[in-house]
């Protein structure tokens, strides 16, 4: 039986030197993160005395993920991996610098956060990309869950660790702090990582899962393969193609690039339907989550933090006691499941009550997640798979932002509890609406 077959474990994946490196440098990145912009956040609010420009500054870096997951993705696939990652660490190290000592004005320090952090999608998908490449199968999928684990545990220590560190240093401190941890995640990429090649290098594809041979495959969207519509003018074979692409890319460079294959992912239905199956679902719970705060008041942290727990949890036991089948077969119903405690909001639940339902709800948000994931790399032609990880993660992004504000406009014309409830109501809507993809990965009938 076949690791595929039976199910990795987590000491196989933990077995692997480079799964290792990458699990110590994004350790570091989503922990450093969370004290730079808790950082900056004090800073601003020391600078001008304003609450709205402070809450500013915190949400700023989230900001560039729409901006950079539209046009500068396809660079995950151009640039060598380790290349790209050391790049974004140190950038991010200059940046802190800058904002640390310089004494840049308030808009300065905003601009700067805006435009370094327009690549912080292509670092991120250049690092999604690489999990299958360094564990095949089920084994990337429990790496996926380690990371995701990590993120929640690592936000909520990173901004313990940044208040320790502001109280002790205050935010120029906390700045030289997050340089230095940045520094250190770049060291370990450095020293830790193969320099593996650059997936296209050319824009034109290379060998990989998609095709035979590699690239963007010439196939009709109803058959699951990545339209002509979205590569060229039709009719050409997979080798002209390749030239055509690799011309657009020396001349139009990587936004052009992006925009092509944007626009071919999307057009391709099995691959639209993975990405709404990932966007919609949880970007509604987090909507609802965003309402914690109007409904509970200073007691919503705890909720917040039982989320969270709901994120590490569905994580570890869905990766860890359900076969790489059955959490596929699972996907659908955890994703309607996802909006079901929700739904209980309608009875105005209390402190308690608030944190277990998010949390349920973040739990099966999450475990849908995963069983989605073999799908979506299998979809998805290798040599594009950086860019179609990125675009999967900007969408979620800009998702939970959309999901939040529409939250909070059904929160202003009803009441917070309601607009929770309609956002449970809207996720098992969207989930029933988004079946195929859910219940088998978007793959025609046999």
């Amino acid at each position: 039986m076949t690791t595929q077959e039976r199910g990795a474990t987590y000491t196989e994946v933990f077995a692997s030197r480079e799964f290792r490196v990458l699990f110590g440098s994004f350790t570091l990145l989503v922990a450093g993160e969370q004290v730079k912009m808790l950082a900056l956040s004090a800073l601003v609010y020391a600078r001008t005395g304003s609450p709205g420009l402070s809450a500013a500054a915190y949400m700023v870096g989230f900001l560039p993920y729409i901006v950079g997951g539209t046009f500068l993705l396809s660079l995950a696939d151009r640039i060598r991996p380790r290349v790209l990652m050391i790049t974004g660490e140190l950038l991010r190290t200059v940046t802190c610098l800058l904002l640390a000592f310089t004494g840049l004005p308030v808009w300065a320090m905003l601009a700067l956060v805006l435009a370094t952090g327009l690549f912080s999608p292509v670092f991120g998908a250049a690092r999604s990309a690489l999990l299958p490449d360094l564990l095949p199968g089920d084994a990337f999928v429990l790496a996926r869950s380690v990371l995701n684990v990590t993120a929640a545990g690592a936000q909520i220590g990173g901004l313990a660790a940044g208040g320790a560190i502001l109280a002790f240093t205050g935010p120029e401190g906390a700045l030289t702090v997050t340089a230095a941890l940045s520094l250190l995640a770049a060291a370990v990429l450095r020293y830790g990582l193969p320099d593996l090649p650059a997936r296209n290098a050319t824009g034109a594809g290379s060998p990989g899962t998609g095709t035979k041979d590699g690239g963007l495959p010439n196939e009709n969207p109803s058959d699951g393969g990545l339209p002509d519509a979205g590569l060229s003018g039709g009719g050409d074979s997979l080798t002209e193609e390749r030239n055509k692409a690799g011309t657009r890319t020396v001349a139009g460079g990587a936004v052009r690039e992006t925009l092509r294959v944007n626009r071919a992912l999307l057009t391709d239905s099995r691959v639209r339907g993975l990405l709404l199956a990932q966007w919609l679902p949880i970007s509604l719970v987090v909507g609802a989550e965003a309402m914690m705060v109007p409904y509970l008041g200073n007691t919503a942290g705890f909720a917040l933090a039982a989320a969270s727990l709901g994120l590490a949890v569905g994580n570890f036991v869905i990766a860890r006691f359900v076969s790489p089948a059955g959490r596929e077969r699972l996907a659908f119903s955890f994703a309607i499941v996802s909006g079901i405690p929700l739904l209980a909001f309608a009875l105005q639940p209390g402190l308690a009550g608030a944190a277990l339902i998010v949390m349920l709800a973040t739990a099966a948000s999450s475990a849908c997640q995963l069983g989605l994931q073999r799908w979506f790399v299998d979809a998805v032609p290798e040599a594009v798979r950086g860019q179609a990880f990125g675009l999967a993660a900007a969408g979620m992004m800009t998702g939970q932002a959309v999901g939040g504000a529409l939250a909070g406009v059904a929160a202003e014309l009803t009441s917070p509890h309601t607009a929770i409830v309609l956002m449970g109501a809207a996720t098992v809507l969207s989930s029933l609406a988004l079946h195929r993809p859910l219940r088998t990965g978007g793959q025609p009938p046999a």
